[in-house]
């Protein structure tokens, strides 16, 4: 008797078209409640290029890319401090990043805000003194708010990407008679781009998000500006989808930008 061929049969996955139905069902009854609900959409477009609103964006993109750069100065400073060789200047770097990765970011604005309560007045010798609710408008605490609290993080992130790159790189440029200095900024930190960009990427969506935080301290970003209008129209609903929309809008910008860069720093690597 021959042997009968055998016939390889394909596992069949229910439980997937049992998961897709359920996300089907779940996204049917969403859209189904936004459409019955009584929201008018007209509202929604009609105040995405409102004055406030555009104004109110420019300040969210604004206060996001000033923030993100002084994270990103304070994280690749933090993170090479991290290495140094002497205990004293890896402690400030440790406490630094511990200290503001473990409080919330809202918490850090409300106290820079609020920063006159502890120091009422600035003095620069030779300058000048002024009063501290001068100096701290509700910009300036959201953007040392805002930054410092995005530099904890970014130092982990830099410190992961040094960390990627092979002790070799150092010990080769260093035979070669570069400093330290020179080492880090021309050998080290441009290998660890490939490492550092990805996740760098994401903190910056993140900050785009993050920066409605500052609604509370009254700087007049772009939730700030709905908030305005529809406390004055009662169109609540209508002024956050709006919002959403915008912040939908610069997130995937955003997230198109870091796909570039990725692909730019991973260029030449084996994969």
């Amino acid at each position: 008797m021959k042997d009968e061929a055998l016939k390889a049969v394909p596992v069949r996955h229910h439980s997937r078209w049992v998961f897709l139905a359920l996300i089907a069902a779940g996204a049917v009854l969403v859209v189904r409640a936004f459409l019955d609900a009584d929201i008018d959409y007209g509202v929604t477009r009609q105040f995405l290029t409102a004055d406030n609103v555009l104004r109110g964006l420019g300040n969210t993109l604004l206060i996001s890319v000033l923030a993100q750069a002084v994270g990103i100065a304070l994280g690749v400073g933090a993170a090479v401090m991290a290495g140094s060789r002497f205990g004293e200047v890896r402690a400030v770097s440790a406490l630094y990043v511990w200290l503001f990765r473990g409080t919330p970011v809202l918490v850090q604005l409300l106290l820079w805000y609020n920063l006159s309560l502890v120091v009422d007045t600035v003095s620069i010798p030779g300058l000048g003194t002024w009063a501290t609710n001068d100096l701290v408008t509700p910009f300036v605490a959201a953007l040392l708010g805002l930054g410092i609290n995005e530099g904890a993080y970014m130092a982990e992130i830099v410190r992961a990407g040094i960390n990627s790159v092979d002790k070799g790189q150092t010990e080769a440029s260093q035979a070669l008679g570069l400093s330290r200095a020179q080492t880090m900024r021309r050998v080290v930190l441009p290998q660890a781009m490939r490492v550092i960009v990805p996740p760098t990427g994401n903190q910056f969506v993140s900050m785009l998000k993050t920066s409605s935080l500052a609604y509370a301290i009254q700087y007049g970003e772009l939730l700030q500006s709905a908030v305005r209008i529809y406390t004055n129209n009662l169109m609540i609903v209508e002024l956050l989808l709006t919002v959403s929309v915008w912040y939908l809008v610069l997130t995937t910008i955003a997230t198109v930008l870091q796909r570039y860069l990725e692909k730019r720093y991973s260029k030449g690597v084996q994969r």
